[in-house]
């Protein structure tokens, strides 16, 4: 795309023109769109023009970027600049669950989501001043590639090869969800058509010129995505507020939402729909007493009313749910017994206050003193296993591969502070401004009157969101109204009662955040097959061009299997990421600070550390976390399987320590790395040694 023999001066200039033209065309385009939207164009149309522009660009970069050359598709020619390898990073980062819920989690928790900003803005902190220059000093393609030069031998490399393909995997999964759930609200097709139209804008940037075309995205996409996020928050800012700057006046806004909970709280109409959520839990809890005679119950309810309806003629769609709601039935006591359990766990958490919410401005909410010590407690782990996963994530740490020099390297993690932190200082402020929105808008709206935004997100997922009126008066209460987190950026244009221009501009930004990831972590796990396995571990005399080859090969069947998984639905974003952190962290950060500052660590500690780490994490994960507990059909309650009342989202704060603890007794227990290993952390560690760059 890029002239390869230009100065680093020049190229900088030329990048600079480039993408001054991009975002010009950029803005010509939304104002065009937004013309053709005054002057009649349809909703679905404007979707589609949205959708099929920015897949287009993006396939159109990886098309001029395409390549075969070993160093520029590994690591785009080690000639990023630091600030646009910062720009990249900062999409790169952003990812379906930053851009789509961030702000959705704050609205939901409040206080206590403030640790996901914490934790991802402060690992950064432990990137520059731990890893980032010093890997790229090492300068070779990959992680493994540093783990096997690092400890010596195959062995360290594949432990790093399986867990970077298994962290990148549960990350990508949750990024190619997101694509599909967007697509689906942009052109109005099935999720699962969704997703793998999105696939196909995945693909073709890192199928083509890999790290080389996937940087130049990156960069497009994080303009898209920055705009898309900052302009709706502004504009509702100014409707709310009068003021372009939501970051800084909507402590404002929060302590009218303040006012506005305490009054909720205490409504006589938001009362009674929680009796009604009171009485369905107990409901639930006498079914759970004699579990085959509820599952007999029901069954018999749910075929009367299929009677009732064929013998009433009834339409055909209400005669299919029912009949869809009859075979839906739970087939097992087992399987009886945990729908019941689920809908009762539902039911008491919307019998509370605010629909279940806890106050925003409330740090660890809880009824008592030790409700709160535990709040408090995985509100600290959490910040924990974000930071260091973030310091230990394969695909970003592979960003600073490509920067031309370590001061450079430096450099970019400032310039993807700064870039990240444009779009976390703006989160909090969009929670509190659509929760205002919504307590003092739709709040006690007749459900005839509800705004188009609602049943149109409805119908994508209703465990989106989704309102019923519970207590049969006509108006909408807090209450029956179930939103999930994932829609609270997509729909604040509807909210705010935008033009739909606007609202195609944030489904392009967030499917913009979600490419991007998915492209660095797609190729995060290509590589470390093609390079880290089948070049340095099976065929070392293969030539560029054929690991290449196998790289796109891999890249195309890993996005198909991920793909699929993805359809499935199988947990929401925000878990399925956090995840990622807990395994990248636990398996990866020891072993690869102790690599850099600690000369003693040898083979057999990284590779006994890196696998008690993942092991231990995922150990706990899988006792804990519901539907991975339904997978593997654990019977233990869970009450027995956490521990010091930790979360599973939190898992890395136990394989962390345990990682680092087995690494350091079994390097103190086995032989100590050769004088080649420690010239290599000598060299590494110091700028000024010879072949520094």
């Amino acid at each position: 795309m890029f002239d390869t023999t230009s100065s680093s001066r020049e190229f900088s200039r030329q990048l600079n023109k480039v993408y001054s033209w991009y975002i010009g065309g950029f803005v010509i385009f939304l104002l065009v769109i937004g013309s053709l939207e005054f002057m009649g164009m349809p909703r679905q149309w404007i979707g589609y023009a949205f959708l099929a522009a920015t897949v287009l660009l993006y396939a159109g970069i990886g098309f001029m970027s395409r390549t075969s050359d070993a160093a520029e598709y590994y690591v785009a020619g080690r000639r990023v600049p630091a600030m646009y390898n910062g720009m990249a990073t900062g999409s790169d980062w952003m990812s379906a669950a930053s851009f789509i819920g961030m702000a959705g989690t704050l609205y939901l928790t409040g206080y206590g989501g403030l640790a996901f900003i914490m934790g991802w803005t402060g690992g950064y902190c432990l990137v520059a001043l731990l890893l980032a220059p010093y890997l790229r000093k090492f300068g070779q393609f990959t992680i493994p590639d540093f783990l096997g030069a690092r400890y010596g031998g195959n062995l360290p490399r594949f432990v790093g090869i399986l867990a970077a393909i298994a962290v990148s995997f549960v990350y990508v999964v949750a990024q190619i969800y997101g694509v599909g759930l967007i697509t689906a609200r942009l052109s109005g097709v099935d999720f699962l058509v969704g997703v793998f139209i999105g696939l196909g804008g995945i693909l073709v940037c890192s199928f083509l010129g890999g790290m080389r075309a996937v940087t130049w995205t990156q960069v497009a996409q994080y303009i898209i995505l920055i705009i898309a996020y900052l302009i709706p928050v502004a504009w509702l800012s100014i409707k709310h507020t009068g003021i372009p700057i939501p970051q800084a006046i909507y402590g404002f806004q929060l302590q009218k939402v303040t006012e506005r909970e305490k009054q909720l709280t205490n409504d006589p109409k938001e009362l009674e729909v929680r009796e009604i959520f009171k009485q369905r839990s107990a409901e639930q809890e006498a079914k759970l007493k004699d579990v085959p005679a509820a599952m007999a119950a029901d069954k018999a309810a749910a075929e009367k009313k299929v009677a009732d309806l064929k013998a009433a003629n009834a339409p055909v769609g209400d005669i299919k749910k029912a009949e869809a709601a009859l075979a839906a039935l739970p087939k097992t006591e087992a399987a009886a017994r945990e729908a019941y359990t689920a809908a009762k766990a539902g039911n008491d958490t919307r019998a509370r206050p605010l629909g279940g919410m806890p106050a925003h401005a409330t740090p660890f909410p809880g009824a008592t003193e030790e409700a709160r010590d535990i709040a408090r407690k995985n509100f600290l782990a959490l910040v924990f296993c974000l930071m260091v996963g973030t310091a230990a994530l394969p695909h970003i740490l592979m960003r600073y591969y490509t920067t031309p020099s370590v001061r450079q390297a430096r450099q970019s993690v400032a310039w993807s502070l700064f870039f990240i932190c444009l779009l976390y200082l703006t989160a909090p402020a969009l929670a509190v401004l659509v929760k205002y929105e919504i307590f003092n808008v739709l709040v006690g709206t007749p459900f005839d009157k509800l705004p188009a935004w609602v049943s149109g997100w409805a119908a994508v997922d209703p465990t989106l969101l989704s309102v019923s009126d519970v207590n049969k008066d006509g108006l909408l209460q807090l209450g029956e109204i179930r939103i999930g987190a994932d829609i609270i950026v997509l729909a604040t244009p509807e909210i705010a009662g935008l033009p739909y221009v606007i609202s195609g501009l944030v489904a392009a930004g967030g499917l913009a955040a979600a490419l991007s990831t998915a492209d660095g972590l797609l190729l995060t796990i290509a590589n470390a097959l093609s390079h880290d396995l089948y070049y340095k571990m099976i065929d070392p005399n293969a030539s560029a061009a054929r690991r290449v080859t196998v790289s796109k090969i891999l890249l195309l069947v890993v996005a198909l299997l991920a793909a699929w998984v993805a359809s499935l639905k199988i947990a929401d974003i925000l878990f399925l990421v956090s995840a990622a952190f807990s395994l990248a962290a636990a398996s990866f950060f020891p072993a690869l600070v102790l690599g850099i500052f600690w000369k003693r660590a040898n083979k057999w500690g990284c590779v006994t550390g890196m696998v008690t780490g993942f092991m231990v994490t995922g150990y706990y994960m899988v006792m804990t976390q519901p539907w991975l507990r339904r997978v593997f059909e654990i019977t233990t309650p869970v009450k027995e399987a956490i521990w010091w009342d930790i979360q599973p989202i939190a898992a890395g704060v136990f394989g962390v320590p345990a990682g680092f603890a087995v690494l350091v007794i079994v390097s103190l227990l086995t032989k100590a790395p050769g004088k080649e290993v420690q010239d290599l952390v000598e060299h590494v560690r110091y700028p000024n040694l010879a072949m520094a760059k």
